[in-house]
């Protein structure tokens, strides 16, 4: 026994020794750092921040993580100067992704979540209740009728829609279903500079029970703290969706499908640290899941996401633990004391 375990099992038995074996970590596949995708929106940094604690803490890597827009990371991930995205739309970003894909430069491991939705929101004191002022919004084919209360402030001959941020996939579709749904000349296409900025406008508007029309997507905070309706759109059809995606001036439109959001590796990083890539194919979260842990940054003002991802693994060990082998887990609930 060396002399560090004579001591600390003389001072605090077994208990001490177990402790220092499961912080004895190996040493990671790969001698450099681990690099993510840090997308720029909460779910995608929750997921990051938990990958993270989990490759540090239980597998010895040292990790970091680039952040940026999902076009310009994908790409980053192609080229090998990124690992790992947690969150990969595929949906919202086939024109780029399929090629990627086809090339073998990318692959998916895993279905992070299977449960994503998106679409256009309004808040419901908009559409229902006693004062509502936009009762009878109900589709985006009703939108006409109501521009002058979502009026834009610098056109307010035309009502404001707020997209998604330049470089999401999702701004790309909302900017074609405007077209298709021959919007453009009621309401302006409206991006804020990122995502904080937009969800700080929603919050905004939700204080002060003002109108807003707007693009989102769950798991967020955003969707788990305000009380929204999603407005109907034409039933999702793949055939109407690829003929739109595939238009620069589509006429028709359809609704957002259910979506898988998948976990995504550098094909050649998974080559060469097959550990780490079993871990990321058996991470498996979901709507519900995250949008709790979610709501723990919200709600307790500074709570960043690393610490969201803590709580996360003290309250859901029986969701975490399936994911990685028992010395793993091991050594991350070790870590976590």
């Amino acid at each position: 026994m060396s002399l560090r375990k004579m001591v600390c099992a003389a001072v605090l038995g077994g208990a001490c020794l177990a402790s220092v074996q499961a912080f004895a970590a190996p040493a990671c596949e790969i001698n450099r750092p681990v690099v993510f995708a840090g997308l720029d929106w909460d779910s995608n940094a929750f997921h990051v921040a938990l990958a993270r604690f989990i490759l540090e803490k239980g597998y010895g890597c040292t990790t970091e993580d680039i952040p940026g827009s999902t076009i310009p990371l994908l790409n980053g991930m192609a080229r090998g100067d990124i690992d790992v995205t947690m969150e990969m739309w595929v949906d919202n970003v086939r024109d780029a992704w399929d090629p990627l894909e086809k090339s073998g430069k990318v692959e998916l491991v895993a279905v992070n979540f299977p449960d994503a939705v998106q679409g256009w929101f309004v808040p419901r004191y908009l559409v229902e209740g006693p004062d509502a002022k936009a009762k009878g919004l109900k589709s985006v084919a009703d939108l006409p009728k109501f521009k002058a209360l979502f009026k834009d402030p610098e056109e307010p001959e035309k009502g404001r829609f707020y997209n998604g941020i330049a470089g999401w996939g999702a701004e790309v579709v909302s900017t074609k279903k405007l077209k298709a749904y021959a919007l453009e000349k009621d309401y302006t296409n409206f991006r804020a500079g990122t995502g904080a900025a937009l969800a700080s406008v929603i919050a905004s508007a939700y204080k002060r029970k003002k109108p807003i029309l707007y693009y989102y997507w769950g798991p967020t905070w955003v969707m788990g703290k305000f009380d929204s309706v999603m407005l109907e759109e034409p039933p999702y059809d793949k055939a109407v969706w690829d003929k739109m995606m595939a238009s620069e001036t589509p006429v028709k439109a359809t609704a957002f499908p259910l979506m898988k959001v998948y976990t995504a590796i550098n094909s050649d990083f998974g080559r060469k640290a097959p550990m780490i890539k079993a871990f990321l194919a058996n991470y498996r979260t979901s709507n519900a899941l995250v949008s709790k842990a979610l709501a723990v940054m919200q709600d307790k003002k500074g709570t960043t996401a690393g610490e969201a991802a803590q709580d996360f693994l003290k309250t859901q060990k029986t969701v975490w633990r399936t994911w990685v082998p028992a010395d793993v887990a091991d050594r991350v609930e070790a870590a976590l004391k």
